[in-house]
């Protein structure tokens, strides 16, 4: 038991990584401003006329991965699409099957979303939140069913994949992505 509650304490050859320049912070936030502001703007404009949306929750989280952490294995494009794509899907069915239970729902659109992107090597964090809005999210979020998966959820993703490989590599410290597949 003495060794179990030694492990919460982490390593501290492991710390996470700090401040890395106002050049890393700049690009940062451009990135991600632009990939948010683009799916807003779109979604805005094109999408919700037709009672559909283009943004979602967890692309704030996938713009912090696209473009704060390039170098992380979760924020690379395969997983960035494919997590959200997946996660999508998976949410969808859990919502048409226990939409009447919201806490059985919920539960098992995040866990079995986990499960899914694991098995396909598409792990992306926020696939996890894209799964969970699928259960819990607006009338307009549920009337997508399936297409949901596809608009806002990969759309949106290959949107913000498209704003971080640009924005990434206009400048010769960064590059990205680490790979494709």
């Amino acid at each position: 038991m003495k060794n179990y509650f030694r492990k919460w304490k982490g390593e501290e050859s492991r710390r996470s990584p700090g401040f890395d320049g106002y050049a890393n912070v700049f690009w940062s936030w451009l990135g991600s401003f632009i990939g948010i502001g683009l799916c807003g703007w779109l979604s805005s404009f094109y999408f919700e006329g037709a009672d559909m949306t283009l943004i979602i929750g967890s692309f704030g989280a996938t713009v912090v991965l696209l473009n704060s952490a390039i170098m992380s294995p979760l924020a690379q494009p395969r997983n960035c699409v494919g997590g959200h794509i997946i996660s999508g899907l998976v949410g969808v069915l859990c919502f048409k099957i226990f939409g009447d239970i919201t806490w059985l729902a919920s539960a098992l659109a995040v866990s079995l979303a986990i499960v899914a992107m694991l098995l396909t090597g598409t792990l992306h964090p926020p696939g996890g939140a894209t799964a969970l809005i699928a259960v819990i999210g607006s009338d307009t979020i549920h009337n997508l069913g399936y297409l949901y998966a596809l608009i806002p959820a990969g759309l949106g993703a290959s949107i913000l994949l498209l704003v971080a490989l640009v924005v990434n590599n206009l400048t010769h410290k960064r590059s990205y992505p680490l790979y494709w597949w």
